[in-house]
């Protein structure tokens, strides 16, 4: 039989379930105190009661301070990086902001991080800079996938003489703005697309109230540096994939990503990453959730949907273009970037690859790296470079911000450079301008290594958000 006048120990609480922290200390205080000559078992009863119940406890009068303390906030442990970063391929390391290195050291420090490189485009972001390219064990990173989740080139190039755009400009600008749509403009009658129907919008709850949202937007393109032109390719190896003569060819280039979706999904599932992996502050946008839980699951089923939706945007924009120029595409090309992919190392174990404005370029992968608006756009072929884990830039990379462009150029000078390109643009504004970008060959000469020229894309009518006064309702 229990003596009345023993009291529970530690142990005996953990086995009730008491964390091992100061909480456990405060009951055993209390229980001396004040209920030294219960019996041990009604001591039992009545801790069991608290830790069960806490806030029913928080007006009793000796045990309201271990009801608090049971409903306590708690301290988030904070996730300690390594003291030194794994090394890492730098491109272009002079033509690249000292921010972006810093956040690329910060992102090879983090305990989940097995290989990295930075892109010559690269220039400073949130979490991974962009251009930053990050892989991991087992562990997705939203902010290293990024906001807009998919955003994606897609180049289609069609039969037609040289001077067709010369020829034919101005019903191709009305083409332009006919079948285009930009920002918060959007189709009044979207065109139908399997990806609506996808299961994903039923199973994961947060995605049920985005799918009207996304069927809204379909076939439209975000704001910012988001764009369609009319452009000519030049193909310039004879041993190109799409089987093609050498020369020159119409094509139409596109340039956006996965709309209001992608950034709804990559804000729910950053704060969900914040809340289960707490790091120090200048790494807290690189929290990653495990692959191997429920949340991470569902982030990277989402992810491939918004995907999949940037994708789906683009074929129709191409499709829409193709039946009012009454051509049949020769060929696409289409690659994407603010993503992350299950690749595998040289031992064949699975990493989780980010890349973050940063263009796949596995051996033979192809894909296109455009300049700006003024500058020749490259439809590259990866050569698979471990070094850059297998990636190459995804553009030229801005090297003004937005608010520098701004505020440094104007729309004269603007004009002056457009109309010397023999460039038309339809849109845009200040921030979006040529002067505001890297040398594109500069870029391409850092990264030589990385891809090999496939043909180049120059650009002569282009489309971009800010041209409201052109739309016309169809």
């Amino acid at each position: 039989m229990e003596n009345a006048t023993t009291s529970l120990t530690g142990k005996d609480l953990l086995d009730l379930g008491y964390p091992k922290d100061k909480t456990m200390g405060l009951a055993l205080k209390l229980l001396s105190e004040h209920f030294a000559a219960t019996p041990p078992v009604t001591q039992r009863q009545l801790l069991a009661q608290v830790l069960a119940q806490p806030t029913e406890f928080l007006n009793h009068d000796t045990l309201a301070p271990l009801a608090e303390a049971l409903t306590a906030p708690k301290a988030l442990t904070v996730t300690p990086l390594h003291e030194a970063p794994l090394p890492y391929a730098v491109y272009d390391r002079a033509g690249i902001q000292e921010g972006a290195r810093r956040q690329m050291e910060t992102a090879m420090r983090l305990p989940v991080a097995v290989a990295g490189a930075l892109m010559p485009d690269a220039h400073q972001g949130y979490g991974l800079p962009i251009g930053g390219v990050l892989a991991t064990r087992n562990a997705v990173i939203p902010y290293g996938v990024g906001v807009d989740i998919g955003c994606r080139m897609c180049l289609t190039l069609y039969p037609a003489p040289a001077d067709f755009i010369t020829q034919e400009r101005d019903s191709l600008k009305k083409i332009l703005v006919d079948n285009t749509r930009f920002g918060r403009a959007t189709f009044q009658k979207p065109k139908d697309h399997a990806i609506i129907d996808r299961a994903e919008f039923s199973e994961i709850a947060m995605l049920r109230g985005l799918k009207d949202r996304a069927f809204a937007q379909l076939g439209s393109s975000g704001g910012g540096n988001h764009f369609v032109e009319f452009g000519t390719v030049t193909l310039t190896d004879p041993q190109n994939e799409f089987g093609l003569p050498v020369g020159e060819y119409l094509a139409v280039l596109s340039h956006s990503g996965s709309r209001g979706m992608g950034a709804a999904i990559a804000g729910h599932y950053t704060k969900l990453a914040m809340q289960a992996c707490p790091l120090p502050q200048e790494a807290r946008h690189l929290a990653w959730l495990d692959l191997s839980t429920e949340a991470g699951q569902e982030y990277w089923l989402a992810m491939n949907l918004a995907g999949d939706y940037a994708s789906a945007c683009h074929h129709q924009i191409h499709a829409r273009l193709a039946q009012a120029l009454a051509l049949e595409p020769l060929a696409m090309v289409e690659n994407h970037h603010n993503f992350a992919w299950k690749e595998l190392d040289a031992q064949g174990q699975e990493l989780i690859v980010h890349r973050k404005g940063a263009t796949p370029a596995g051996l033979g992968v192809l894909g296109i790296i455009p300049g700006s608006m003024t500058a020749p756009g490259f439809i590259v072929r990866g050569r698979g470079t471990v070094a850059s884990v297998n990636s190459a830039s995804h553009g030229a990379g801005r090297q003004m911000s937005r608010t520098q462009a701004k505020n440094s150029l104007s729309p004269a000078l603007v004009k002056q450079h457009l109309e010397e390109a023999g460039v038309e643009l339809i849109g845009s504004g200040l921030d979006e301008a040529p002067m505001a970008y890297k040398d594109i060959h500069q870029v391409m000469a850092a990264q030589q290594e990385l891809v090999d020229v496939v043909g180049t894309f120059t650009p002569k009518i282009v489309r971009m958000c800010g041209d409201e006064q052109y739309l016309e309702v169809d």
